[in-house]
C-alpha cells in the first residue's frame, strides 16, 4: 500500500484554511497513487490549546461536522482514505475517513501530555480500522511513548501503526528520530508519523514526517520545517482476523 504523511504549519484557529490545505494534500497524495494520507495532531485548528479553551466553536461536533466536508469530499473524489486529528466531544480525537468519504472509525488520545490534561478527557479504547484488508492501529503523539499500546495492536492483528504527532525543533527532533524507528523494529509494524512543520502553538514543529518499515528502516521522509508529503510503498500483511468497519 502506498501511504502518504502530510505536514504543514496550521493557521491558528482557521478551520476553513486548514481543512482546505488538508483536502489539497489528499488530492496531491492520491495523484501519486497513495491510498491513505495521515495528518498531524490537531491540524484542523493548529495545536492551539489556549484558543481551544477560549473558543468552544473551534471544537468539532463529530466526524460529520460540515466544516470537515472538504476532506471527506477529497477522499470520495480520489477513492482514498485520510486520518484527521481535531478537538471534539471533550477529547483529542482522530477521525478516519474511507474511500467513500464516510467515517470508518474514531479514536480518542489515551495518554494526554501536560497541558492537554486540563482541556481533554483521556480516551480508553484502541483505535482500529481496516483498509484494503489490513487492520490498522491509531496513536496520537504521547501515546507512542507507551509500548503496551503497540503490543496490544500486534496482539489484535494490526499490520500498520499510524501516529498523528507534534515534535518540535530541539529535543523533539532527537525524540522523533529514535522513538519511531524503534517502535517499528521492536514490534514488527510499519510506522507512519505525521508531524507539524513550522509554528504550532508554543512549539515550532520540526517536520520530517516519515514512514519506517517493519524492521525500523526509513522508507520516506518529508523536509524539515517545510510543508510537504512523504510517500512510501509499505508491504503489508492482511489481517487474519475479521475485518473491522
Amino acid at each position: 500500500m502506498r501511504i502518504a504523511t502530510a505536514q504543514f504549519s496550521a493557521r491558528p484557529g482557521d478551520i476553513t484554511a486548514n481543512v482546505a490545505t488538508m483536502a489539497a494534500f489528499v488530492r496531491e497524495a492520491a495523484a501519486s497513487d497513495a491510498r491513505l494520507t495521515v495528518f498531524a495532531e490537531l491540524t484542523v485548528t493548529g495545536y492551539e490549546l489556549e484558543l481551544l479553551t477560549a473558543s468552544p466553536g473551534l471544537w468539532m461536533s463529530g466526524p460529520d461536522d460540515p466544516r470537515l466536508t472538504p476532506v471527506r469530499a477529497a477522499c470520495r473524489e480520489t477513492g482514498t482514505a485520510a486520518v484527521v486529528n481535531c478537538a471534539s466531544a471533550g477529547r483529542l480525537m482522530t477521525f478516519v475517513y474511507g474511500p467513500e468519504g464516510s467515517p470508518l472509525t474514531t479514536y480518542a488520545k489515551r495518554h494526554l501530555f501536560e497541558g492537554e490534561r486540563k482541556l481533554f478527557e483521556a480516551g480508553s479504547a484502541p483505535g482500529r480500522f481496516t483498509l484494503d484488508g489490513t487492520r490498522i492501529a491509531l496513536a496520537t503523539c504521547y501515546d507512542n511513548h507507551f509500548p503496551a499500546l503497540a503490543a496490544e495492536a500486534v496482539a489484535d492483528g494490526c499490520g500498520l501503526w499510524l501516529a498523528s504527532s507534534l515534535y518540535g525543533v530541539g529535543g523533539g527532533e532527537e525524540e522523533r528520530s529514535t522513538l519511531y524507528p524503534a517502535l517499528a523494529r521492536d514490534f514488527g509494524l510499519p510506522v507512519v508519523l505525521a508531524n507539524h512543520a513550522g509554528p504550532a502553538g508554543p512549539w515550532t514543529g520540526c517536520g520530517r514526517s516519515a514512514v519506517w518499515g517493519a524492521g525500523g528502516g526509513l522508507l520516506a521522509e518529508a523536509p524539515a520545517e517545510r510543508p510537504g508529503l512523504a510517500l512510501a510503498d509499505v508491504p503489508l500483511v492482511l489481517s487474519p482476523l475479521s475485518p473491522l468497519p
